[in-house]
């Protein structure tokens, strides 16, 4: 009796097992990369994207790894040091040789793993981030930039500090910023909360760079690049500060400033609680 008590139950986990397989080992992410020459995060049918040659250098591991979702579309030429991606694989990977794994198929391809982290199932490396933070670098001065191009906009004018930081007061908070959003932004709502918009200036021999640091829980489609390209006319004395304020409640695209180019755009940060890579 005891056997064919056994030998049901040994019957009862294999059918539940072969139903319901145990969930494959999560790890999280920290990529770095110059977007240069990608076309952004995405994976394309006919165009080098960061994650195809992330979900490549995995399956030189694994050939069957399923793909990877990351906390930010970014778009093509943006860069990241911040990035965060999760994976899973069959096999239970020491993150320190997972990462030098990768690190060695990524090669030559301007993309690193920075750190490799086990996470529980439930982490979501988009929907578990509790907020993103953007770089964006401006250098201001004659001279075309050599050791930088590539990672900054370069403006031949000069800008003035104070009025942009009076004018980005203005987009602080919680608002509609239909202005801000590209035509194509697919986001279901315009409505945002921008929690920090800070700019750092710093002397340089031959110039100045300013350093536009944006966060919030998440943006919508150009809408950091569409901030600084407004906020640099405002610097350059073509736009007043109250301006903006009047280009935001207009919730007009039409109204938005030029639109700054990716290269200086770097999604620096993904916070999460707690951190994996702590």
């Amino acid at each position: 009796m005891r056997r064919k008590a056994r030998r049901l139950k040994s019957r009862v986990e294999n059918l539940r097992a072969s139903r319901y397989p145990a969930p494959m080992p999560r790890y999280a992410l920290k990529i770095e990369y110059h977007g240069g020459p990608f076309s952004g995060w995405q994976r394309q049918s006919s165009r080098p994207s960061v994650q195809a040659a992330v979900e490549a250098a995995l399956r030189k591991l694994e050939p069957d790894a399923p793909g990877i979702a990351a906390a930010g579309r970014t778009d093509t030429g943006v860069h990241a040091t911040g990035q965060v991606a999760h994976c899973e694989l069959s096999r239970d990977w020491d993150p320190f040789r997972l990462c030098e794994a990768l690190n060695f198929h990524l090669r030559p391809q301007p993309v690193a793993i920075l750190a490799a982290a086990a996470v529980d199932n439930d982490f979501h490396a988009r929907f578990s981030a509790l907020n993103r933070r953007y770089l964006f670098r401006v250098i201001s001065r004659r001279a075309p930039l050599a050791l930088e191009v590539g990672l900054a906009w370069q403006v031949r004018n000069e800008l003035a500090l104070a009025p942009m930081q009076a004018a980005a007061a203005h987009l602080l908070g919680h608002h509609d910023f239909t202005t801000f959003r590209s035509s194509t932004c697919q986001a279901a709502s315009p409505l945002k909360t921008l929690d920090r918009l800070e700019i750092e200036e710093i002397a340089l021999p031959h110039g100045t760079e300013f350093r536009f640091h944006v966060q919030a829980r998440s943006f919508l489609h150009n809408q950091v690049r569409s901030f600084v390209g407004t906020l640099e006319r405002v610097g350059a004395g073509a736009w007043e500060p109250g301006a903006v304020k009047a280009a935001l409640q207009a919730r007009d695209r039409a109204r938005c400033g030029p639109v700054a180019p990716p290269q200086g755009l770097c999604l620096a940060e993904v916070g999460y609680d707690p951190d994996p890579f702590s």
